[in-house]
């Protein structure tokens, strides 16, 4: 009984090396929309594959392509209208060809972080998955001198890997 148990146990072991192999190639093809919990921006020229978020300021046109659903047609529109002051520039000249789902999804790709002490309402709630509520949340405890505070006041409201998601688009100025 040792016998097969040590052969099951090897043969166990040998297809779970064999799975970690197939498992980095899989992490590898693993779609862009990933959301980035180190709440890094994409430098330009880094894909987006790293789920980091790629600033419509300075990204360049690869790394804006590499996006899923940016037409050429919408990286040369928003190449060409840059600088943006804000994620409501960027939404109005996406909505100009996009629909509400489309430019939500975008954003879990593209955006620029919002200032949790200034930020409107409005540009709040371009957050994806953020409503009304989830917004008046982060307003209701204004001024953050730190992002620790957010992190305490929105935990109290979701879980930490949703605080940690919701972290990427914001910071403190």
């Amino acid at each position: 009984m040792n016998r097969i148990t040590s052969a099951s146990l090897s043969l166990m072991f040998m297809l779970a090396l064999s799975g970690c192999a197939d498992a980095a190639s899989d992490a590898d093809a693993i779609d862009a929309g990933a959301p980035n919990v180190s709440g890094e921006v994409a430098a330009s020229g880094e894909a987006t594959a790293s789920g980091a978020l790629a600033d419509p300021n300075t990204a360049d046109e690869a790394t804006l392509a590499a996006v899923p659903g940016m037409t050429e047609e919408l990286v040369a529109a928003v190449v060409g209208a840059r600088p943006f002051a804000n994620m409501l520039e960027v939404d109005a000249l996406l909505g100009e060809t996009l629909d509400e789902a489309a430019r939500e999804a975008l954003y879990s790709h593209v955006f620029i972080k919002l200032d949790l002490n200034a930020a409107s309402d409005d540009e709040i709630k371009l957050i994806p998955g953020v409503g009304d509520r989830m917004a008046h949340e982060f307003e209701e405890y204004r001024p953050y001198d730190a992002i620790e505070r957010f992190r305490r006041e929105i935990g109290k409201y979701v879980d930490e890997a949703e605080v940690a998601r919701l972290e990427q688009y914001v910071e403190i100025r």
